[in-house]
C-alpha cells in the first residue's frame, strides 16, 4: 500500500511539475511578442529619425520631421499594439480566414467573396489622392517594418494568438486599409437586414400592424405603400432562418448596427466663450477594442483622437482649433434587389431590356485541413449576387429568382480614405465640409467645431431613387423594373447641413434628422428615438455648457424609455388589490410595482428597478407579439417602446395586438400587463433569487469585451476576456445595448467603444477613454488598464503637450533610418 502511495505521490508531483514547466514555457512564449517600447529600431524607409513617446496610457505620441515619417511611425505603432487584429480583420475583408480557421469560418469567407469587398477595396486604389496614397504607403511602410522586427528578433510571432493559429502574415499594402475601411461600412450598415425583416413580418401581418411592430421614427412619413405579398406572391408566408454562424463579420441587425452621440456648443452657449464637442461612437464590444488612441505630429498641425488599427487616419479627434466627431446617419445606401432567373439558361436576369448574362467569376477558398470550396460568384447589374443565408434573404426570395445587392460601398472608386485623410489635415469647419466631399460610405453625420463655430453635415454617397419605385427601397424590389433602379447620386450640397452660428448647439443620436418625403428623403429606418429625447432635455436644462456637463450628458443613465412607458403600461396596476400573503406571487408583483412606483427611471447597475423594468418590457413585449409573429417573434429581441406605446395608446387600433389570438376570450392590454409582469419575475427568480429589492442591474448588464478568437476557449476566455459590471440600457445616453437572447439576454454588449469631450477654450483640458486597453496582447498590462476608467464614466487626458506625453510615460521607441 505504501509503495502505491508513493507512486502516486510521484506520478502527481511529477505531472503538477510538468504542468508547471509547461505553463511557464507557454508564458514565456507569448510574452516573447510583447513589444520593448523603449527600445530603438534601425528601420529601412525612413527619411529621418521618428520618436514614438508613449504617455502613461500607452497612447502613442508620434514625432517625425516629415508627414510620410509620422504615418510611418503610426503604422508602426498600430502593428506594435494591435498586429493580430489588423491580420484577422484583413483575412475577413479577403474572405481568407478559413486558411487558418477552418471550415469554421467558411460561411463568412462565401459571405465576403460574393460581396466583393477586397476587390472593390483594390479597384479603388488609384482612385485616392496622391496625398493620401503616400500616407497609406508610408503607413504599410511602418507596419512591414514591425513585421520585420518581428521576424528578425524571434518576437514571438508578433501575437501569442499566432502560436495557437499560425499562419503566414504577408507584408501590408495600402489596399489593405482600404479595404477595412469597407469592412467598418458594413458593421455600420443594417439597412439591408433591415429590408429582409420588414419583408418577412409583412408576410405575416397587414400594412395597419406593420406600421405599429416596425413604426416609422416620430415626424412626417410615408408608410409602406406596397406589401411584399402582392410584389412576389409565391413567396411562402414563413421560412425559417438559416442556421448560419457568421464568425468575426455577421451581418449587422438593429440595435447592432451604427450608432453613436455626437453635439457641440456654439460660443454663446458655453461656459468658456469657445466651441464645445462631444463624440461616442457605438460598436460591438471586443478585446481589444475597435479603436486606437493616438496623437500624430503632422505639417498642418498635430492632431490627438481615436483610429483604427489598419487605417492611417485620425478617425475622430481634435487639432488645437479644429475638431470632428462623427455618428452613423442611417442614410438608406443599400438595396436588395429580386432577380428573376430566364427559365430557359439560369444564368440569366431580367432587366428592362430583356434577359441579360450575369457577370460571373470563380473563387477557390482554401479551407485548413479540408477539401477546397469553388464558389461562383455572381454579378447583376444592380450589384452581386448573394448567397441565400447571407442576411436571411432565402427567407423572402421567390423561386426561380435570386437576390442582389446594391451598396454604395462597393463603388469601385471609393475615396472614403482620401477623405479620411483630408480631414484630418483640415483645420476649419469649410475645410473640413469641402474634405468631406469624396466620402462615400460609411454615411455619416459629421459634426465639426471650431473655436467660433460649430456645424453638422451629412456625408456619404446618396443614391436617387424613382418617384415611382414600388418599395421606396423600404423592402426588396423587383431589380428588372427600371424605376427600381437607383438613378445616380444626390449631389453632396443637397445632403443637410445644419450651422448654428453663435448661439446654438447642434447634435445627433442616430435620430432622425430630416422630414423630406420620398425621393428626397435619407432614409425610413433611424437608430434612435428615444435618447434624443433625454439629449434634448439636458441640453435646454442649462443656458451655458462646461466640458464637465458634457461629461456628465455623456455619461447620463437615465431611461427615456422607462419613464415614458412605465406609467403607461401600469395605469391600472400601481397600488391595487388586497395585500398579499408574503411569499405569493401577488405579493411578489406588488413589490415589484412599488419598487417602480418610486423609481426615477436611472439605469444605475447597483439598482434593482432596472432589471425588473427590462425583464418586464421583454416579457410584455413577446406576450405581444407572439401569437401574431409565431416563430419570428424571436427576430423582436429588443423592446422597442415605439410599438408599446401605440399599443397602450391605442394608436391607429393598436391594442388588437393584446388580444390572444388563439384564445375565446378577449385579453385586454391590462391583462396582458398583468401576466408579463408574472412572467418576467418568475424568469427574475429563476435567474437570480426572489429578493427582489436585493436585484443588481449590473450582475444582467455585464459588458463583455470578448476576443474573437480565443473567447470562448476553456481556461484561455478567463485570460482574453473583459467583463465588467455596467449602467445604462438600450436607450439612454450612456448607451449599453443588451444582447436581447441567450442565457445572459441583458448583456451589455455594443456601446461607447469611444468618448471625447473637447474643449477649445483649453484644448489640453480635453479628455477621451476606450473600454479595454491599447494593446491587443493579453499579457500586456496595458491590456485592459482603461477598463475601469471607462466603466466609471472617467477619461484619461487629450493633450498636445510633448512634455506632458513624455513625463511619466511608459516608454520612448526611436526609429532610425537603416544605414546603406
Amino acid at each position: 500500500m505504501a509503495r502505491i502511495f508513493s507512486l502516486l505521490l510521484k506520478l502527481v508531483t511529477g505531472l503538477v511539475i510538468l504542468a508547471l514547466v509547461g505553463g511557464w514555457l507557454a508564458y514565456w512564449l507569448a510574452s516573447r511578442s510583447l513589444p520593448d517600447y523603449d527600445a530603438t529600431h534601425e528601420v529601412a524607409g525612413l527619411s529621418a529619425p521618428v520618436e514614438i513617446a508613449r504617455d502613461n496610457a500607452n497612447v502613442p505620441h508620434i514625432f517625425g520631421e516629415t508627414d510620410a515619417d509620422v504615418f510611418y511611425g503610426m503604422g508602426f505603432a498600430h502593428a506594435q499594439d494591435r498586429l493580430f487584429q489588423m491580420m484577422l480583420m484583413r483575412r475577413t475583408a479577403q474572405g481568407k480566414l478559413s486558411e487558418v480557421f477552418g471550415e469554421a469560418t467558411l460561411p463568412t469567407d462565401t459571405l465576403m467573396r460574393h460581396l466583393g469587398i477586397y476587390a472593390a477595396a483594390e479597384a479603388s486604389v488609384n482612385s485616392q489622392t496622391p496625398d493620401a496614397m503616400e500616407a497609406m504607403e508610408a503607413y504599410a511602410r511602418g507596419v512591414n517594418a514591425w513585421i520585420t522586427a518581428v521576424n528578425s528578433g524571434a518576437m514571438g510571432r508578433g501575437a501569442p494568438e499566432f502560436f495557437l493559429f499560425p499562419a503566414e502574415i504577408s507584408y501590408w499594402r495600402p489596399v489593405d486599409s482600404i479595404a477595412l475601411m469597407k469592412l467598418v461600412a458594413f458593421q455600420l450598415s443594417d439597412q439591408a437586414s433591415s429590408e429582409v425583416l420588414r419583408a418577412r413580418t409583412s408576410l405575416l401581418i397587414g400594412p395597419d400592424r406593420l406600421r405599429d411592430i416596425l413604426p416609422d421614427a416620430p415626424g412626417t412619413g410615408t408608410a409602406l405603400l406596397t406589401d411584399y405579398a402582392s410584389l412576389f406572391p409565391t413567396v411562402p408566408t414563413y421560412t425559417e432562418d438559416n442556421d448560419v454562424e457568421y464568425a468575426f463579420a455577421e451581418p449587422p441587425v438593429a440595435p447592432f448596427g451604427g450608432a453613436s452621440n455626437v453635439w457641440a456648443a456654439a460660443p454663446e452657449r458655453s461656459a468658456t466663450g469657445a466651441t464645445l464637442m462631444a463624440n461616442d461612437p457605438h460598436l460591438n464590444f471586443s478585446a481589444p477594442g475597435a479603436w486606437y488612441l493616438a496623437r500624430l505630429h503632422l505639417s498642418t498641425g498635430d492632431v490627438i483622437g481615436a483610429s483604427i488599427a489598419g487605417i492611417p487616419a485620425i478617425v475622430t479627434g481634435r487639432k488645437d482649433a479644429f475638431g470632428w466627431g462623427i455618428t452613423s446617419a442611417y442614410l438608406d445606401d443599400a438595396d436588395l434587389y429580386v432577380e428573376r432567373l430566364n427559365p430557359a439558361n439560369p444564368n440569366e436576369v431580367d432587366t428592362p431590356n430583356g434577359f441579360k448574362p450575369m457577370r460571373t467569376q470563380p473563387s477557390i477558398v482554401r479551407i485548413k485541413d479540408a477539401t477546397p470550396v469553388t464558389l461562383e460568384l455572381k454579378w447583376t447589374d444592380n450589384g452581386p449576387v448573394l448567397p441565400e443565408a447571407a442576411f436571411n434573404v432565402k427567407t423572402v426570395t421567390p423561386p426561380d429568382h435570386v437576390m442582389s445587392l446594391s451598396w454604395t460601398a462597393l463603388a469601385p472608386d471609393d475615396t472614403s480614405m482620401s477623405a479620411v485623410i483630408a480631414l484630418m489635415r483640415s483645420g476649419s469647419i469649410d475645410e473640413g465640409l469641402e474634405a468631406a466631399r469624396d466620402f462615400v460610405a460609411p454615411a455619416l453625420n459629421l459634426t465639426l467645431a471650431q473655436k467660433d463655430r460649430v456645424a453638422l453635415k451629412v456625408i456619404g454617397r446618396a443614391p436617387k431613387r424613382d418617384p415611382q419605385h414600388q418599395s421606396q427601397g423600404r423592402i426588396p424590389s423587383p431589380g428588372w423594373i427600371a424605376t427600381n433602379r437607383w438613378q445616380g447620386w444626390r449631389d453632396y450640397d443637397e445632403l443637410p447641413l445644419f450651422e448654428t452660428g453663435q448661439a446654438g448647439i447642434v447634435g445627433n443620436t442616430n435620430n432622425k434628422t430630416v422630414d423630406a418625403p420620398f425621393p428626397d428623403h435619407l432614409s425610413y429606418h433611424w437608430g434612435d428615438t428615444q435618447r434624443i429625447q433625454r439629449w434634448r432635455r439636458l441640453m435646454q436644462s442649462r443656458e451655458v455648457h462646461t466640458r464637465d456637463s458634457f461629461i456628465e450628458v455623456q455619461n447620463d443613465i437615465v431611461s427615456y424609455s422607462a419613464r415614458s412607458l412605465l406609467p403607461l403600461v401600469g395605469a391600472d396596476l400601481w397600488f391595487t388589490g388586497e395585500a398579499a400573503p408574503e411569499g405569493t406571487p401577488e405579493a411578489q408583483r406588488q413589490k415589484a410595482l412599488t419598487l417602480l412606483a418610486e423609481w426615477n427611471g436611472e439605469m444605475n447597475e447597483h439598482l434593482p428597478e432596472p432589471l425588473i423594468y427590462y425583464a418586464w418590457m421583454r416579457e410584455l413585449q413577446n406576450r405581444l407579439i407572439r401569437d401574431e409573429l409565431g416563430p419570428l417573434y424571436h427576430a423582436y429581441s429588443h423592446v422597442e417602446p415605439i410599438f408599446i406605446e401605440r399599443v397602450f395608446r391605442d394608436i391607429g387600433g393598436a391594442s388588437k395586438w393584446c388580444d390572444v389570438i388563439q384564445s375565446a376570450a378577449v385579453e385586454s392590454c391590462n391583462d396582458i400587463a398583468r401576466l408579463a409582469l408574472d412572467d418576467a419575475i418568475v424568469w427574475i427568480e429563476q435567474t437570480y433569487g426572489s429578493a427582489l429589492e436585493s436585484l443588481r442591474w449590473g450582475d444582467a448588464h455585464t459588458a463583455i469585451h470578448k476576443h474573437p478568437v480565443l473567447g470562448d476557449m476553456p481556461f484561455l476566455k478567463w485570460i482574453v476576456n473583459i467583463r465588467q459590471t455596467t449602467s445604462g440600457g438600450d436607450n439612454t445616453l450612456m448607451r449599453g445595448v443588451t444582447a436581447g437572447d441567450g442565457p445572459m439576454p441583458f448583456a451589455n454588449v455594443h456601446g461607447a467603444a469611444y468618448r471625447g469631450v473637447y474643449d477649445f477654450a483649453d484644448p489640453d483640458s480635453s479628455v477621451f477613454i476606450i473600454p479595454t486597453g491599447q494593446s491587443g496582447h493579453p499579457l500586456s498590462r496595458h491590456y485592459d488598464d482603461l477598463g475601469e476608467l471607462w466603466r466609471r464614466g472617467e477619461y484619461v487626458p487629450m493633450s498636445l503637450d510633448p512634455d506632458l506625453a513624455r513625463a511619466a510615460g511608459v516608454g520612448i521607441t526611436h526609429l532610425i533610418p537603416a544605414t546603406q
